[in-house]
């Protein structure tokens, strides 16, 4: 039976990188890994599969005789070989990925190094106006955070004492159980991982090693920055577990809506109503924009719904130096508590033009469409 193409088992491009590569195949193997699918062989297969196509295109220089030669430009007999892509194999590549699968089924902890724990990411959300996305603004958030105790300096062992390494994994932090056809490692439920386990807790943060603060920082929010988007500074997360660093902040903006303009990327629409004797006979119009007022000129007989641009009044884009434009959405006001004197003067109006479709071109042409649509030729 031929084989699969490598990157369609693991359903990446060909052009996918190494990270796309390890996540998709990390995804299948935990799909598919024996344990969660026991006495299947079908699920058994496929995680064979997904192991030698990951630890083939893992590799850049098999990858680089694949992406060439394809399966002829792999050596198949090194299968059950160190390194090679059958399932005996546990090649470096192979183990890196799936140490993390193994945390991920099985407890480990992500992100510990030797019982070092980097500290979370945070998020906060950062409310701004139209006026600041579009101009930039520095602004002062308060946070809370986990950092480091001040007491034990992160130890979580009481001044004067030392944690001491743990008994039941000697103090590597994980340990290993059989789990069928594997020797699986696992984190230390004695030590939970830090490899230490501490007799006398400091009395600060009982043991944890580090304490909750508020911190102020100041955020540079850029110019042309977008709802939705986010400003990273690094290593302003929380603090990390036995001194590990810490994790980032991400501050994500959050734009009010604003009373008068809707905005679509770099450019700004709003509507402009005018009176209807404006629209009819043309005139100029004052205009808002985000950096005061505009000049618009109106022709005559325009139409309620036209769009008239202003080039380079919207906002700055956020990559690049350019600006976008202000699109003003014309809408024809009908005029209201009009005197009799008014109303006469418009019934005199109306009488002079009636129907006549010099005067009204759009009645014309939705009349033509209904009469159209009811007389079909």
């Amino acid at each position: 039976m031929s084989k699969r193409d490598y990157y369609e088992v693991l359903g990446v491009n060909r052009d996918a990188s190494e990270e796309e590569i390890k996540k998709s195949y990390r995804k299948l193997a935990m799909k598919y890994h024996p344990d969660r699918n026991p006495d299947n062989a079908k699920a058994e297969a496929q995680f064979k599969e997904a192991k030698e196509a990951y630890e083939m295109l893992s590799d850049a220089d098999k990858r680089a005789a694949y992406d060439r030669y394809g399966h002829a430009g792999v050596d198949p007999s090194q299968g059950a070989g160190p390194g090679g892509p059958g399932f005996g194999g546990m090649g470096g590549g192979f183990a890196d990925a799936f140490g993390d699968i193994f945390g991920d089924l099985f407890g480990g902890g992500r992100g510990r190094q030797g019982g070092v724990y980097r500290g979370a990411d945070l998020r906060y959300n950062l409310e701004i106006s139209l006026e600041e996305a579009a101009r930039g603004t520095e602004t002062q958030i308060r946070i809370p955070t986990m950092e480091t105790c001040g007491t034990c300096k992160g130890s979580g062992a009481r001044p004067g004492t030392s944690p001491t390494t743990c008994g039941t994994c000697g103090g590597q932090g994980q340990v290993r159980m059989q789990q069928g056809f594997f020797s699986i490692q696992q984190t230390c439920p004695a030590c939970h991982g830090s490899g230490k386990t501490i007799a006398h807790p400091c009395p600060e943060c009982s043991g944890a090693g580090r304490t909750k603060r508020y911190k102020t920082l100041a955020v540079k929010i850029p110019a042309g920055i977008d709802h939705g988007d986010r400003v990273r500074l690094a290593g302003e997360g929380e603090h990390g577990m036995a001194g590990g660093p810490p994790g980032d902040l991400y501050v994500v903006v959050q734009v009010r809506p604003h009373p008068v303009f809707e905005r679509d990327g770099a450019d700004l629409h709003c509507e402009m109503p005018i009176s209807f004797g404006a629209a009819a006979l043309g005139g100029e119009i004052e205009i808002p924009t985000l950096d005061g007022h505009a000049k618009l000129k109106i022709p005559a007989e325009t139409q309620t719904g036209q769009v008239f641009r202003l080039r380079g009044k919207g906002i700055k884009a956020l990559r690049g130096s350019g600006y976008g434009d202000l699109l003003c959405h014309v809408m024809v006001e009908t005029p209201v508590k009009l005197t009799e004197a008014q109303k006469e003067l418009l019934r005199q109006l109306e009488a002079s033009t009636g129907s006549s479709p010099t005067h009204s071109p759009r009645a014309k042409t939705f009349m033509d469409k209904v009469r159209s649509f009811f007389n079909p030729a």
